[in-house]
């Protein structure tokens, strides 16, 4: 097989632009060069354009746009599919010159196709700190396109900063044989099929079928490569074990270094110099019953000022973080480390050591606790009329669960909430029965999306898997958290301090386009608009709300829906339909939030633990690179702990069936997710019947070619499970329930029809291609 051709340069050199209003080939070809950075400005700029000729520039865009040829993300203008200008990747080869390669960690392959592939290049002398790079780390790269690349590498990317080393540790399941050593099995999906020889010697305590992790010692040229084993981590039955998979698999940190632990226990309670004192103002927590941290407080009272009629002073106070985690200690590089808390269903791998997060900035009731408190004054009709920012000592006056709260409004006090219902309680839910009046103005996108919670029995292993109930006492402290995080964001622009804002783009051109199809299919029609809204979404999901379309319509919106992320650059919250928005209220939890109460320390003159004064935009920027990588590394341990779980679970009802629904569609099958459990798992197209399906994009659906009939996304469908894998969380099942019928297609009659083959053992086995013999 012929070798990729290399590129032929590796130092790409711009050719200079010509003045005048460009061609559309080479406003793209600009634009695309840019990697997503560029704006109206910078085009008019680089071209020498004003007057008449902006405008003109305005109408080629538009059209560009209209077409698909090239989006907006950030305001920034890209081609579908280019590479960023900044990248987080992860080194993963090296070409046949030896060089690394780097692949993009935050790629929709579904959407632009492949990720693309990397040439890792070197900073300058002097510009990058610490060892180079190798195979396995995560860097932050300046992306370029190589001129005339006709190889599969087609970019060059500066390391702008190592983010993190390679984990030197492999874990997997030990398997023993007969003289006394045995085989790793790894358990990392990328070393699926590839096993390590571990010698007697090596193989410590480790028992048959135990999870271990394991450092290699030595590779062979023929064999397998010799393992030992480093530390005995339990049996792979136990919950323990599956979430440490989770937390192995993506590099999560989960031991404190020695240097941050010494800090936190040497920590000193803070104390009321410098603060406003605030005891005695009734404040409580209302958290999770199982919550162990609680880092905010709310309280409110109704305005008595004559100007304000109705209205209400809402405070909310946030653990004072800052206070213990300075900028540049232990506690702070460990803390950026992690990014945020990872939360598993039995354990929670925090941000911060416990002596700070459970301890020192718990907020526990009747304790003297730092804080940051914004006070709010609301109207009746609960939109902000001002705010102010205080440092304060507060004592909370009682730790609350979410039900315990509602079920005192609901008339059900216990010995706990009787004494706060008048004074504490009520005020509250009056104040949050005004907020809602302006968020139900506003308008966020409101997709009906239940959330799965998993019980577990004494033994770790799974007990059921419940929906909360969705209480009025889970959606006040919601709220009063958005108007604090708002609140937050303007006083930091207002005081010219820069921060890290909390960002959601508006959908894609692309995925925009694809919605619309989709909901032809239905029969909707969504207005093709220079403009997207969230209540253009809302307006549809009210219109499918209570019928069998709604959970499908609400799946396909969520799709179409750009993922919140971190950013210095402020382009707003599309999903809260907010101009501005800044995390403030989880300082413990989310590192996102330490910064922002850093930049009001220092912006209201607070102290001398506040943001750095030589804390630059870019250093802001490569934050918030780390952390959204960090949030999203977080959310696949927890969903994968979550698959694991209950595929263990499910191990022994090989053959049961079960009510589902389809969550997925692709080429290769279905995905289905159980009603009872929430358990997701994959049905090959060559197993759903005795058609060939093909994948319809517009209906997210596959369809039969001879039969026309659709298995779609939302579809309610009864399935067999023929396989369960609980290392790697995986569920295999078979269709039982036949589809439906593209309404006026007539090839269900055409070629026989599925009803012949009623029971799925008598179904014909799958040939070449899905084909059926």
């Amino acid at each position: 097989m012929r070798k990729p051709t290399k590129p032929k340069s590796r130092r790409p050199v711009r050719p200079a632009l010509p003045k005048g209003l460009p061609t559309r080939d080479e406003l793209m070809a600009f634009i695309a060069s840019h990697g997503g950075d560029v704006g109206k400005r910078e085009i008019s700029r680089a071209f020498g354009l004003d007057g008449s000729d902006r405008i003109a520039l305005k109408s080629m865009l538009r059209e560009l746009t209209d077409e698909g040829l090239i989006g907006s993300k950030r305001r920034k203008l890209h081609v579908p599919g280019a590479l960023p200008a900044v990248v987080m990747a992860e080194v993963t080869e090296r070409d046949e010159d030896g060089e690394l390669i780097a692949t993009p960690i935050d790629w929709d392959e579904e959407e632009h196709g492949e990720a693309p592939r990397i040439l890792v290049r070197l900073a300058r002398r002097g510009r990058v700190a610490g060892p180079a790079p190798t195979i396995g780390d995560r860097v932050l790269l300046k992306t370029e396109e190589i001129p005339e690349a006709d190889g599969h590498v087609r970019h060059n990317g500066r390391v702008l900063k190592l983010i993190e080393k390679a984990r030197a540790l492999t874990l997997g399941i030990f398997r023993r044989d007969a003289q006394g050593g045995g085989r790793l099995v790894p358990i990392d999906k990328r070393n699926m099929g590839r096993e390590f020889a571990i010698p007697p010697d090596f193989a410590g305590e480790a028992q048959e079928g135990d999870l271990v992790s394991v450092e290699i010692v030595r590779h062979h040229a023929y064999g397998l490569p010799t393992a030992k084993v480093k530390e005995r981590l339990g049996s792979i039955s136990t919950e323990k074990a599956i979430s440490l998979i989770a937390i192995h698999a993506h590099g999560i940190p989960s031991v404190f270094r020695r240097e941050a632990l010494a800090e936190a226990e040497e920590a000193k309670a803070a104390t009321l110099a410098g603060r406003e004192d605030w005891r005695d103002l009734p404040l409580v927590t209302i958290d999770p019953p199982d919550a162990k941290d609680h880092d905010d407080a709310v309280h409110a009272t109704p305005d008595l000022d004559p100007d304000n009629e109705g209205g209400f002073i809402l405070t909310v106070a946030i653990a004072d973080v800052a206070a213990y985690v300075r900028p540049g200690s232990g506690l702070d590089r460990e803390a950026l480390a992690r990014g945020n808390s990872v939360y598993f269903p039995d354990r929670v791998v925090p941000m911060l050591p416990e002596r700070i997060s459970n301890d020192l900035c718990s907020l526990r009731p009747l304790e003297d606790r730092p804080a940051l408190a914004v006070r709010m004054v609301v109207s009746a009709n609960g939109r902000k009329k001002r705010h102010s920012f205080h440092r304060i000592m507060m004592r909370s006056a009682a730790k609350l669960a979410y039900a315990q709260a509602q079920a005192a409004i609901d008339g059900r006090p216990d010995g706990t909430t009787d004494p706060l219902l008048e004074g504490v309680l009520r005020p509250l839910w009056a104040a949050y029965g005004a907020v809602k009046k302006a968020r139900d103005a506003r308008a966020p996108l409101e997709l009906d999306l239940p959330e799965r919670k998993i019980l577990l029995k004494p033994d770790g292993t799974v007990d059921k898997v419940i929906v909360p109930e969705r209480l009025d006492a889970h959606k006040l402290i919601e709220e009063f958290m958005i108007l604090a995080n708002v609140a937050a964001a303007e006083t930091l622009e207002e005081k010219r301090v820069p921060l890290v804002y909390r960002v959601h783009d508006q959908p894609s051109l692309e995925k925009m386009s694809g919605l619309r199809e989709f909901l032809q299919t239905l029969d909707i029609k969504l207005p093709k608009t220079e403009t997207v809204r969230p209540a253009q979404f809302n307006d549809i999901l009210a219109r499918v709300d209570g019928s069998e379309l709604a959970p499908l319509v609400n799946q396909v919106i969520l799709r179409s829906q750009a993922q919140a992320e971190y950013a210095q650059e402020n382009y707003g919250h599309f999903g809260l339909h907010l101009r501005r928005y800044a995390h403030f209220t989880s300082p413990i939890r989310r590192y996102a939030d330490l910064i922002v109460h850093r930049g009001l320390i220092r912006a209201l003159d607070f102290g001398r633990d506040g943001l750095p004064e030589n804390v630059t935009p870019e250093q802001l920027s490569e934050i918030a690179a780390r952390i959204s990588a960090s949030e999203r590394r977080a959310m696949a341990a927890e969903r994968e702990t979550i698959d694991r779980l209950i595929a263990h679970h499910m191990a022994e009802q090989i053959g049961a069936t079960f009510k589902a629904r389809i969550s997925g569609v692709t080429k290769a099958g279905l995905f289905v997710a159980l009603d009872d459990t929430g358990a997701d798992g994959f049905i090959p197209a060559v197993t759903l019947g005795m058609d060939y399906y093909r994948y319809d994009e517009a209906r997210h659906a596959l369809i039969g070619d001879q039969t026309g009939e659709m298995h779609r996304l939302g579809d309610r469908v009864e399935v067999k499970l023929v396989e369960a894998a609980p290392v790697a969380g995986a569920l295999r099942f078979e269709l039982i329930s036949e589809g439906q019928y593209v309404a006026g297609d007539k090839r269900r009659f055409r070629g026989g029809s599925r009803g012949r083959y009623r029971r799925p053992d008598e179904r014909p086995r799958p040939g070449p291609r899905g084909k059926r013999r």
